[in-house]
């Protein structure tokens, strides 16, 4: 097709004279040169530190061979791109030159100034793309035609036999600043197009029907010229990450790695350029000398009007500014639409959590992750097959939508945002730690007080198109990283202990870990009592694919006011120091120190499942549920001992007196479903009801606290008359009970003695406590078992209780170990401090 004639014969349909256009015109639009210019190596480029920049780590999972087929499929992907690419600008610069002749006319569509904005710098990166297209190509080809004799194996690092492209990409990189016009004039461009198109039908004819023959098919794609000029600013982000791909399959032994390593650095260098150059272009005078920047931005979940829409959030100097994405139709490009926005002065901000989600909604995400885990599975087995790299793409393009699917309906926590003028707007996150990072940010900028400059909302929202350029904001909630660093498998979570409150505070840990979102990667443990060092010892543990990172944060539960976060961290996880067994921890979290436990063991994750009901705590096996909580102490039991000592030692009855059977229900029904809900509940019933909690998990266990087998041996030491041989007697027996039992029982009975020194208040004393928990925690075994005589009603009462009051008597009770140890393995009993 010759593109200039079929331009020329499409205005003179129009009734547009065109100028006969001659050879010196030519040139001067297209500045065509003979001769290549010469590429000179930086001096420093063979002494490159790899860690001047960020670079992507090489994988180590694989041969150099298979990294080099791997490489040879990511070039032949570049080479793809590269002729679409070429494609388009060839029909971006298909009426250049004829505009440019009508210009000298009496009736021009363009003036020559506008010609020469609208195709500013296009011709010189379309030369600029033909050269590395064709060079990249040839070496490509001669690689791929080259095949040994036959009967020899391919020797890859035979210089003869590598496929050398690091210089070409090197080239193209050094002529990268071309862009730099580009973007700088892009704006103005635009702004011609859009203006030539309203007032001119000539031009909107011409300009809504650019023309894009896809190749073999032989079909053609319809492009506005608006679209066509977006082009080259999505392709120079794509640099980047092209780069960037084809050094992870580049072998460090690999004579392109280096070039290839410069390649990446200059065109990041050139990108945050640009992005600084733009930051400056939306820069807006404040007062006091300040400037509207641009601080912060994100995609979150908009649940003001009570449904969930997917927004991208910018947070200025002096306001927020809500938009959302809008795609367009195929060859147009993506805008942004203006929601709302708010000013930061006097912004007020409260946050909480929501309550269990609906069924339906559990269903739903379960739906999305079993799908998102089958996705992914293709990926990684596409990834090593023949399919071709398209497969990859698209199926990668439906993981993201899946992604999406799930960043709008997993959320948890509200962000509400009041404004002093009336107006409110609720934002929804997955994560705590990310909606503390927002209220962080949006807190400290609302408190200087800052004067809003009404803003140019037209102008602000479409500047968002070059933020999403320069920027790229993940759409997603989190992205695995295929490295051999990152964790798949099961990680556990010790929360022991922290300290350093300033003041008594309840205080719970949010625990996050990142990777893939198949599995649930955040939880909580329940709250402590109110005190000064709070202490969990709880277990938590998290099914992760890609995990690199473990985020935590200190909370201070309030009944009035919002929870406050009292410090955050961020800590590396390293499956090599963790793959041994329990590695304790010691991080700084703020002003608060905080001990934990980790342990990873790596195996190969099974699909995602339903959600499943935790296991009852009530009528379940003691040792059942103290497995379940990872501790030989069960937390309900724990939880509510630490509740009666923190509010209840001077409640006179305390364990005598009945709570509310309705309300002591509630709480056992809780503590069957969900452990945070029963705690926070605990935390404000009266506290006969936690007494009367405890009482009922012991009295409803199938089998006794101590086992029923003792009962007659215990029975039988009663009768020894010298009370210090009857207590080592008795002290000695205990010791045969599984562990759990007795360091549950033990626990309680150090709970008790400190009850009862509070007798002259709370009028219990160890003969009042030892008649309410002797007949539930210890019950003779069932008539007809065993040699042992039965024994009746009045006996088994006296026996019981007279066992627990002897056991309370004891001034040498061994100390109770609460959790199981986390720090006694082999090789993990360091403690690191971070």
């Amino acid at each position: 097709m010759d593109v200039y004639q079929d331009a020329v014969q499409y205005l003179q349909s129009e009734h547009v004279p065109v100028e006969v256009e001659t050879a010196v015109l030519v040139e001067d639009v297209f500045h065509e040169e003979e001769e290549e210019e010469e590429v000179v190596m930086p001096s420093y480029l063979s002494s490159l530190q790899e860690e001047s920049i960020d670079l992507p780590v090489t994988p180590t999972s694989c041969s150099s061979e298979e990294m080099l087929e791997r490489r040879l499929l990511v070039l032949k992907g570049i080479v793809e791109s590269e002729e679409v690419y070429l494609r388009e600008l060839e029909v971006l610069l298909m009426p250049m030159k004829a505009l440019r002749a009508s210009a000298g006319t009496s009736q021009p569509v363009l003036s020559s100034q506008q010609v020469h904005t609208v195709f500013y710098q296009v011709p010189e990166l379309r030369d600029m793309h033909q050269s590395f297209y064709s060079d990249l190509k040839a070496r490509l080809n001669a690689h791929c035609h080259t095949d040994p004799a036959s009967g020899e194996q391919r020797d890859m690092n035979h210089t003869d036999s590598e496929l050398m492209v690091g210089e070409v990409f090197l080239k193209m990189v050094n002529q990268i600043g071309l862009y730099g016009g580009f973007i700088q004039n892009y704006e103005d461009a635009v702004e011609v197009v859009r203006k030539c198109t309203q007032s001119d039908p000539r031009f909107r004819t011409l300009a809504e029907s650019m023309m894009l023959n896809n190749g073999a098919d032989k079909s053609r794609t319809k492009y506005t010229f608006e679209a066509l000029l977006y082009k080259p600013l999505d392709r120079v982000t794509k640099t980047t990450l092209v780069l960037r791909d084809l050094l992870k399959t580049t072998p460090a032994e690999h004579s392109d790695y280096v070039a290839l390593q410069e390649a990446l650095r200059l065109s990041r260098s050139f990108l945050s350029g640009v992005n600084e150059s733009s930051q400056c272009k939306r820069d807006v005078m404040l007062s006091h000398g300040m400037r509207r920047q641009l601080m912060r931005d994100g995609f979150v979940v908009d649940g003001t009007d009570g449904e969930r829409n997917l927004r991208h959030i910018f947070l200025y100097t002096d306001l927020l500014l809500c938009v959302r994405l809008k795609h367009t139709t195929r060859g147009k490009q993506d805008q942004y639409r203006f929601c709302w926005y708010l000013p930061l002065a006097g912004l007020k901000l409260h946050w909480s959590a929501d309550q269990e989600r609906p069924s339906d909604t559990h269903l739903r995400l379960h739906t999305i992750r079993s799908k998102m885990y089958l996705l992914r599975q293709q990926i990684r087995q596409q990834s090593r097959g023949s399919r071709g790299m398209s497969f990859v793409a698209r199926t990668k393009k439906k993981l993201e939508q899946m992604d999406l699917m799930l960043l709008t309906y997993s959320p948890l926590y509200r962000l509400e945002l009041h404004s002093p003028s009336g107006k409110s707007h609720t934002l929804l996150l997955s994560s705590l730690y990310e909606l503390e990072e927002w209220r962080e940010a949006i807190h400290k900028l609302s408190a200087d007080n800052i004067e809003t400059v009404p803003p140019d909302l037209l102008t602000l929202t479409s500047a968002c198109v070059k933020l999403r350029m320069t920027q790229q904001p993940p759409l997603q909630i989190s992205r695995a990283v295929e490295d051999t660093e990152s964790l798949c498998g099961t990680l556990r979570v010790a929360i022991h202990s922290a300290r350093g409150l300033q003041q008594p505070a309840r205080v719970y840990v949010c625990v996050e870990v990142d990777g893939c979102d198949f599995y649930d990667n955040e939880t909580q443990t329940h709250s402590s009592v109110h005190s000064l060092n709070p202490y969990w010892d709880q277990e938590l543990s998290f099914q992760v694919d890609g995990a690199q990172n473990l985020r935590l944060l200190c909370v201070s539960q309030s009944d009035r006011r919002d929870d406050t976060v009292l410090g955050k961290t961020t800590f590396k996880l390293e499956s090599k120091s963790l793959h041994n067994g329990w590695r304790r921890q010691i991080l700084q979290l703020g002003s608060l120190e905080l001990t934990l436990s980790l342990k990873y063991s790596h195996h190969r994750l099974e699909p995602p499942s339903s959600t499943a009901s935790p296991l009852p705590v009530f009528s379940v096996p003691i040792e059942t549920v103290a497995q379940q909580d990872g501790v030989l102490v069960p937390h309900v039991v724990r939880c509510c001992v630490e509740e009666v000592e923190s509010r209840g030692m001077d409640e006179v009855g305390i364990y005598r007196v009945s709570g509310t059977s309705s309300e002591i229900n509630a709480l056992k029904n809780a503590f069957n479903s969900n452990l945070r809900e029963a705690v926070t509940r605990l935390r404000s019933v009266d506290v006969n009801n936690v007494s009367g909690v405890l009482k009922l998990y012991f009295r409803e266990l199938p089998e006794p606290l101590i086992p029923a087998e003792l009962f007659h041996s215990l029975a039988r030491m009663l009768d020894i008359q010298d009370k210090p041989s009857r207590l080592v007697s008795m002290l000695s027996l205990l010791q045969s009970c599984p562990v759990t039992n007795r360091h549950t029982f033990i626990y309680l009975m150090h709970h008790l003695q400190r009850v009862s020194e509070k007798e002259d208040v709370n009028k219990m004393s160890l003969m009042n406590l030892a008649t309410v928990f002797g007949p539930s925690l210890l019950r003779p075994p069932v008539a007809g078992q065993g040699d042992d005589p039965a024994v009746n009603i009045s006996q088994e009462v006296v026996v019981q209780v007279q066992v627990v009051f002897c056991y309370l008597q004891c001034n040498n009770l061994p100390e109770a170990q609460i959790s199981v140890p986390h720090d006694t393995d082999a090789e993990d009993d360091e403690t690191t401090h971070m």
